[in-house]
């Protein structure tokens, strides 16, 4: 990451939106500026230029410090255009981020925020207000209330009475896509107004604040906080509903068991019915809409924004009880299996292979073929010779099933069809993300186009090998893209898509996202099939080394 450069940034040529002005040319020699000569004129002709320019001096060396570390609105706007352009929509970081990191505020007790966001900090005494905020990190800004904090729909803001004191308003865009100003421009913002708890001030004025203190209308039970995150931005698409949304949801919710209100920005009731099953195992409440349920609800802990690791994963490093994205799965399989939504069970990671899934007899290992999902596209990125490559996984030993996904496709449908699979295959897209679904030990081969090396690896292929899957890549060669038809093989666009990559996501988007389609090798992706059919043998084969293979493939 681009570390920022802190130096006197260089003067704007345009005059109106610099800074630094430029001194104002000498008058002609036959004009003089105050009418009449005389000494009188000629000495205050001498002064005002030595004044001026003694002044503009020191304004120029007052302004310089903080002009270098802070970009004024207008130049900021500018950047966060640059940035949009040039960063992955969906996946690629932007060199913004390291300029929005900040270092978390602390709370009364000399605590680092994070401490009170992880539940790191204990428990304290339910009079002492904390307000405090960690916006270190470079996806997210995190704020963290206790006392009474108590919502006002009417001006996007929550309330927090005996807040601490010397205590200052925080303003939160509750998404965790902070370095990419051009979709935070369109989350709403939460404003946190602290209220002093009063101490030292007269009876008269304690009654005059009280009586200005909302009433509650919902008052939530002492010790169930409120999490307060966003569903707009990018929400619609399948990766960033999990990447940005749920998986940080998790992070920053799983701790309470349940026992948390969800209060959410911009929502959509299709994201509720398309989603229920995980938010219910997450939360015991009912959701609050934020902006369109007018009461004042009434918390004692508040959490404003989400924690977040990065694409797709859980970093057991960072979270307080060592969670994973294997708990995550866990949850995904719970919620859209049969098990019941009022289980008191925690849910349980699906066991590791190789020594996990079940031991099958020599005659039902001959009969069964390993099942394989070939998800495809309609608009871009779609595989030409789609029936070649069925007929290649079947050749291959595996009985190959097409998916056309939709978005209306119920989620359930989704879940089953992989929970039972062992192998995937998928060209670079969003519907890749629905790898959470498989079993350890299973297959995700990804068709990477050209120009995607890095984001297909990065954003699926990682992640994908963190829950325990098998990656295997099949990169298409420059002559099997439908580029090379249009372009020219030889052309900069087929040979170095880093040239194309290098101006700019829009330009990198309309080139190897929006118009490239693939055929696939049948013989090189051949290769890879057989690799995929021998990890599942091995992966399937049951250790028989006490003469007991069944109770080997479930320990």
């Amino acid at each position: 990451m681009q570390q920022p450069q802190h130096h006197k940034p260089k003067p704007s040529l345009s005059g109106s939106s610099s800074w630094i002005r430029r001194s104002p040319p000498p008058s002609p020699p036959h004009k003089k500026p105050w009418g009449a000569g005389g000494s009188r004129s000629r000495y205050a002709c001498r002064f005002l230029p030595l004044l001026a320019l003694t002044v503009y001096s020191l304004l120029t060396v007052l302004r310089i410090p903080s002009s270098s570390l802070v970009v004024n609105t207008a130049d900021s706007e500018r950047v966060e255009r640059r940035e949009d352009v040039e960063a992955f929509k969906t996946h690629l970081p932007s060199n913004q981020n390291s300029l929005e990191a900040r270092q978390e505020t602390r709370s009364p007790a000399s605590l680092p925020c994070s401490a009170f966001i992880n539940g790191e900090a204990g428990g304290r005494q339910s009079g002492e207000g904390v307000l405090c905020c960690d916006r270190s990190h470079y996806r997210s800004d995190v704020c963290y209330l206790r006392g009474d904090a108590r919502t006002d729909p009417s001006t996007s803001s929550v309330l927090l009475y005996n807040a601490p004191r010397g205590a200052a308003p925080e303003k939160v865009r509750p998404y965790t896509r902070k370095f990419e100003g051009s979709i935070m421009s369109t989350i709403d913002e939460v404003t946190i107004l602290p209220v002093p708890d009063g101490n030292g001030t007269s009876d008269a004025a304690s009654r005059d604040r009280d009586s200005l203190r909302r009433r509650c209308d919902v008052r939530h039970p002492a010790g169930v906080p409120a999490v307060v995150f966003s569903t707009g931005g990018y929400t619609g698409n399948v990766y960033h509903e999990f990447s940005d949304g749920l998986i940080p949801l998790f992070i920053t919710s799983q701790r309470f068991a349940g026992e948390v209100v969800f209060v959410v920005l911009e929502y959509h009731y299709w994201w509720l019915g398309r989603y229920g099953a995980i938010l219910e195992r997450l939360t015991n409440y009912k959701i609050v809409d934020f902006r369109y349920d007018r009461r004042v609800h009434c918390f004692s802990e508040m959490i404003v924004g989400l924690r977040i690791h990065g694409e797709l994963v859980v970093d057991p490093k960072l979270m307080p009880n060592g969670k994973s994205i294997k708990d995550f799965q866990a949850l995904l399989h719970q919620g859209y299996s049969k098990a019941p939504a009022s289980s008191s069970s925690a849910p349980v990671p699906l066991p590791l292979v190789p020594l996990s899934r079940p031991c099958l007899d020599h005659a039902t290992t001959k009969a069964a073929k390993p099942k394989m999902l070939i998800f495809i596209r309609k608009q871009n990125r779609v595989i030409l010779n789609l029936p070649h490559v069925v007929t290649a996984c079947r050749r291959a030993g595996f009985a190959p099933h097409v998916m056309n996904l939709r978005r209306q496709t119920p989620l359930p449908v989704i879940h089953a069809a992989l929970a039972s699979a062992d192998a995937m295959v998928a060209v670079h897209g969003a519907a890749v993300t629905h790898f959470l679904f498989m079993r350890p030990g299973t297959v995700l081969l990804q068709i990477v186009p050209v120009g995607l090396d890095w984001a297909a690896e990065s954003f699926y292929g990682k992640p994908a090998q963190q829950l325990g899957l098998e990656y295997l890549e099949y990169k298409v060669a420059p002559e099997e893209s439908s580029l090379a038809a249009e372009y020219g093989l030889d052309s900069t666009v087929v040979r170095d898509p880093s040239v194309i990559s290098s101006r700019g996501w829009w330009e990198m988007k309309k080139v190897y996202m929006d118009r490239q389609n693939v055929t696939v090798g049948i013989k090189r992706f051949g290769e890879l099939l057989r690799a995929a059919k021998l990890h599942l043998k091995n992966a399937t084969a049951c250790a028989n080394s006490n003469g007991n293979g069944k109770a080997a493939a479930v320990r």
